[in-house]
């Protein structure tokens, strides 16, 4: 017999049976025995609003699959290129189509000199760099007008390999107009990760933006960041995206709520905390005002995870290889101690809050030499790739524009006061 649920109508007596598939029941089901009775839920948290084949997501067990391949052996083995391949396209690709592929990202990671010269010099000298981010990426829109035709495939896919191939590029100028240094073009010899290092980066001499170990653990950061089922940007992504608005508009809703800190600001959080602790004789009273509600221990605990990040891990050890050349970042000995002190104590144990992705990113990203206010563009770059994918997906499906309902808690018809009848009380 199939696993199913019996919702039954106190009201009436009226019940139905509903199968459970893949996890969920159908509001169709429901709808069916209970018209015009909305299921509250305030933030998603018990809501599947989409199907995905995507991102396999169990955060009981700490487990994070993209396309069905452990994320352990992805940040191991894959390049970010081969997972936005993977991502995009549902499956891993063969030799030819990896080159295809990387030639095709390679190649279009110039952007419009308008853009740049019109349009990123026009911000404010002191402008956030995420805030130049978003706008230039919906300002994309109006340079590439063959985007708005997204019922043709080969437009659609034109559009993919753009915005993935010009984020780094758009990254990298929203930095440098903040620091008053001169945009650098992409150099098409170099790999997505390191060509991207340099664009940011050169010809400063105190960041070793050119070592090779660099450019991979950018590489394994951005795997790690490429998809998380349906978070924030994501869900904004789609929501707009089910509207059919182009992907370039789509993709800056979804980088509006990165711009969030309670999404894309969070490893800055860890790092502004870590900070404020100071020294390591500081993090046992540091916990234990935690304890007491007197402070939030940041990059701990998620939403999803009730298990230990497996991206946390992942981290923990690219962070030792990029320590090793850039030096200890001297925040990295209080972060141990304090993961070491939390993880021994009952109050954390008992609700299930391990570390996650912005415990240690953070830390990695600021000894690379990447300031506070470019992590949540970091983040944006990587995430594009996963963003692009469900947005292929949704249109794939036919998705409907989406259109949740709401519970509404105003006031009963009135009727209308004409101005001068008017006093504070109506």
């Amino acid at each position: 017999m199939p696993d199913s649920v019996t919702i039954t109508d106190n009201r009436t007596g009226d019940s139905i049976e509903i199968p459970i598939v893949n996890g969920g029941v159908s509001s169709a089901e429901w709808r069916k025995l209970l018209p015009n009775t909305w299921f509250f839920d305030p933030a998603f948290v018990s809501t599947a609003a989409c199907e995905s084949a995507i991102t396999y997501l169990d955060g009981d067990a700490g487990i994070l699959r993209y396309r069905g391949y452990p994320i352990e052996q992805l940040a191991e083995h894959s390049t970010y290129l081969e997972v936005a391949y993977l991502l995009t396209h549902g499956e891993l690709p063969t030799p030819a189509e990896y080159q295809r592929w990387s030639h095709e990202v390679t190649f279009h990671t110039f952007i419009h000199e308008n853009v740049r010269k019109r349009f990123l010099d026009g911000f404010h000298y002191d402008a956030h760099p995420m805030g130049m981010m978003v706008s230039a990426v919906a300002a994309l829109s109006t340079f590439y007008l063959d985007a708005k035709d997204i019922a043709d495939e080969e437009s659609r896919q034109k559009q993919v390999v753009r915005l993935i191939a010009k984020m780094p590029t758009l990254a990298a100028c929203t930095y440098r107009f903040s620091v008053g240094m001169p945009f650098l073009y992409p150099d098409n010899s170099l790999s997505f990760t390191a060509n991207f290092l340099r664009m940011m980066f050169e010809p400063l001499e105190h960041i070793r933006w050119d070592d090779p170990v660099m450019a991979r653990a950018l590489d394994v950061l951005f795997i790690l960041h490429a998809d998380h089922e349906q978070n924030c940007s994501t869900t904004a992504m789609r929501v707009v995206g089910s509207s059919h608005a182009d992907p370039y508009s789509a993709c800056a809703a979804a980088c509006a709520a990165l711009y969030g800190p309670r999404h894309g600001g969070a490893n800055e959080a860890v790092v502004r905390m870590l900070h404020e602790i100071g020294s390591l004789e500081n993090v046992g009273p540091f916990v234990e005002s935690v304890k007491a509600g007197r402070g939030r221990l940041q990059g701990f605990g998620h939403r999803v995870y009730k298990n230990y990040d497996p991206r946390a891990r992942i981290i923990k050890r690219t962070a030792d290889e990029v320590f090793e050349v850039t030096g200890k970042n001297p925040l990295l000995d209080i972060a141990l101690k304090l993961e070491e002190v939390a993880l021994s104590d009952d109050y954390f144990i008992s609700r299930r809050l391990y570390p996650n992705v912005d415990f240690y990113s953070g830390l990695i990203y600021q000894a690379m030499g990447f300031p506070i206010d470019m992590f949540p563009v970091l983040f944006a770059i990587p995430r594009t790739s996963g963003w692009l994918a469900h947005w292929l997906e949704l249109l794939a499906q036919d998705a409907k524009i989406a259109r949740p309902r709401q519970l509404y808690m105003g006031a009963d018809e009135r009727e209308y006061v004409p101005m001068e009848r008017r006093t504070a009380a109506t």
